[in-house]
């Protein structure tokens, strides 16, 4: 049973949703041709190099102060530069450890709230590890959890789009399906798709013009034909073997076919972000922008 009814699932957030105009590329963080390693200037030189967006990565903790994120929302908006954020790693809702769990969910709230006041749409996480629990075990314990957050966000006004991210390990939960029945039952949550993730945790499957339309075709199924006209997607090289994700790689160094994932994202009409996750982030951004462009 639904915890929260679906029919309100395109009320949510609906204001970022009318600026997606289209799909817009940029990178997960700073790029690394910036004059500083700081939020506000990787805005500007991600507006330099003509991306449309940037990812702050909370992912080491929410180190930013509130006066520093109205600081760069600012930016973000002078700059026409749409921003997201990545939660801190250490999140683990299934932890056999109740103040893990708490301190996950703490977590999740702090990078939210920061996230918010920088103007960013979404807050990516890694939501939990199995552990030797049933799935469904762990997506119970998830779905309860998220219920907890965002009851907390709403009582603070704050409607920024919590994003459970598809993982790149079999021993993560994290997969397609676990990602969008998440978003199916709690109001105010839809997946962060990590193309590359799910062809590393698959040991190279996910890789295909057919495989990844079948993706696509998911979450317009399960979550209706506007959670792929607000999407928040990862792409880039990565190495993997038997048990799934080793590192991420550039573009021209790995088996990942991005073209045909451009192609599928070109035909189901997407809108949205899609972050580049490449250690060498705005080259590979804007080899990803530039051929989708050309489609």
């Amino acid at each position: 049973m639904l915890r929260y009814p679906l029919k309100n699932k395109a009320n949510f957030g609906n204001e970022v949703l009318k600026s997606m105009d289209r799909l817009h590329f940029g990178t997960a963080g700073v790029p690394l041709s910036s004059p500083e390693q700081s939020s506000a200037a990787g805005i500007g030189r991600v507006r330099e190099l003509g991306l449309g967006c940037m990812e702050l990565e909370f992912v080491n903790g929410v180190r930013m102060s509130e006066k520093t994120a109205v600081t760069v929302a600012g930016k973000a908006r002078e700059a026409g530069i749409k921003l997201s954020a990545h939660g801190p790693y250490w999140i683990n809702l299934n932890s056999k450890e109740p103040e893990k769990v708490t301190a996950s969910r703490a977590r999740i709230l702090q990078a939210a709230m920061i996230a918010s006041l920088c103007g960013a749409g979404s807050v990516v996480f890694h939501a939990a590890f199995f552990h030797d629990d049933p799935a469904e075990k762990v997506l119970a314990r998830v779905v309860d959890n998220l219920l907890l957050v965002r009851q907390e966000l709403e009582s603070a006004n704050i409607t920024v789009t919590l994003r459970p991210e598809t993982t790149g390990k079999p021993s993560q939960f994290g997969s397609i399906e676990e990602v969008i029945e998440v978003s199916r039952q709690v109001e105010g949550v839809l997946p962060c798709i990590d193309f590359s993730h799910l062809h590393a945790r698959s040991a190279g499957a996910f890789n295909t013009y057919d495989e990844f339309c079948a993706v696509l075709r998911q979450m317009e199924q399960g979550l209706g034909r506007e959670s792929l006209e607000d999407v928040h997607f990862h792409v880039s090289g990565i190495a993997y073997g038997l048990k799934g994700e080793k590192k991420h790689l550039v573009l021209g160094e790995a088996d990942f076919n991005y073209r045909a994932l451009l192609q599928a994202f070109k035909d189901f009409g997407v809108r949205g972000l899609a972050i580049c996750e490449s250690p060498n982030v705005e080259t590979d951004a804007l080899i990803l922008q530039e051929y989708y462009d050309s489609l």
